[in-house]
């Protein structure tokens, strides 16, 4: 299993890997990161270049027509020849102009992107963001926790969404409407994050610092911020930051996380013990934790636990389909063959169901 008492945990906006949209199937790419840049100014991050507004000009403004129908070309210049043609890749957190040279982009820069185009092709746009954890993924003794953001766009009185990973990102709640501020904020923190687990952490300082400047109320930056200080080899900042992140959010998973191993590992085990009980409160009511937590044990065989697990997550939690796809592999691992067509029938209902929401 993993253990989170010995994870660090960075909330990061960024998608599952390969997407797909409404439009056409995005195939996945190979990750891409640029290169050593300063770190842009913030006007800099959603500013549109002059080539990139010309070719929108011409394929998306010129037309006319209604608010829809703009969208609707928007939504095939993003993504199909002979418009931009974009491709995901999970860690292209890139400026607009950068997503423009390399045609590469993330969740976070896919909103990025449609928003500045939506707003010059006259439409109203936002960010949008979805603060359930959709996704895990662990690397460099790091858990990652994936959140996930889109882009809203109200024509008349409709509020659409664009999203690159519409087929594969399930939330509880629908989506939030966040200011430019946040939105840049993220994108600060998404790329502190991407050059954190690098050969030069300190350069994610300006990165976190911007973010928190952008964003002092958000919690996850904070917890990210001591993440970043463990790693450069100062504690006593990381427990402030993790600290200042549980005045903002008393729940926060990764600040939780990271301070119960911090005291574990500084021999303070009444600060310790404090923060795992509270942990532990968090962690019981998380869906999204209890399926991590049965992935994990169908990966050591035991295959009991993670019907446990699945079960719980479907009790906190019953829209999502992977969890009963889960609990019907778990039961057919144990030759529970009417259970695992029961679970797997109800996985698909919600598929269907899912599918027929994004219709």
């Amino acid at each position: 299993m993993v253990t989170w008492a010995y994870a660090a945990i960075l909330a990061w906006s960024v998608a599952m890997p390969a997407p797909a949209t409404s439009v056409a199937p995005v195939p996945s790419v190979t990750p891409v990161t640029p290169a050593a840049l300063p770190m842009p100014r913030p006007e800099q991050v959603m500013a549109v270049p002059p080539e990139l507004h010309a070719q929108l000009q011409q394929q998306v403004i010129d037309a006319g027509g209604s608010g829809r129908s703009r969208l609707e070309r928007l939504v095939g210049f993003l993504f199909q020849k002979p418009g931009l043609g974009m491709e995901y890749s999970a860690d292209a957190t890139l400026t607009v102009e950068q997503a423009y040279r390399t045609r590469k982009a993330n969740c976070l820069t896919f909103t990025l992107l449609t928003v500045a185009l939506a707003r010059e092709s006259g439409l109203q746009a936002y960010g949008q963001e979805l603060d359930d954890i959709v996704a895990w993924r662990v690397g460099d003794d790091i858990i990652y926790r994936f959140n996930h953001v889109n882009a809203g766009i109200t024509v008349g009185r409709s509020r659409l969404t664009v999203d690159v990973a519409q087929d594969l990102v399930r939330g509880r709640k629908p989506p939030e409407p966040i200011s430019d501020q946040r939105l840049l904020a993220l994108y600060y923190n998404n790329r502190a994050a991407e050059l954190l687990v690098g050969a030069a952490p300190a350069a994610a300082n300006p990165y976190m610092a911007m973010a928190l400047q952008l964003a002092p109320r958000y919690a996850n930056a904070w917890a990210n911020a001591g993440v970043l200080h463990l790693r450069q080899g100062d504690p006593p900042a990381a427990e402030h930051d993790y600290l200042k992140a549980l005045a903002l959010d008393p729940d926060n998973a990764g600040a939780l996380v990271n301070l119960v191993a911090l005291y574990r590992n500084n021999g303070d085990e009444a600060h310790r013990a404090i923060y795992a009980r509270r942990l532990e409160k968090v962690q019981v009511k998380d869906p999204y934790f209890q399926f991590l937590q049965a992935e994990s044990a169908e990966k050591q065989g035991d295959y009991a636990g993670a019907v446990e697990h699945y079960r719980q997550a479907i009790r906190l939690y019953d829209g999502d389909p992977r969890f009963y796809f889960g609990l019907a592999h778990a039961y057919q691992q144990l030759g529970e063959e009417r259970r695992a067509r029961r679970a797997m029938n109800r996985a698909a209902a919600l598929t269907r169901s899912n599918a027929a929401g994004r219709n």
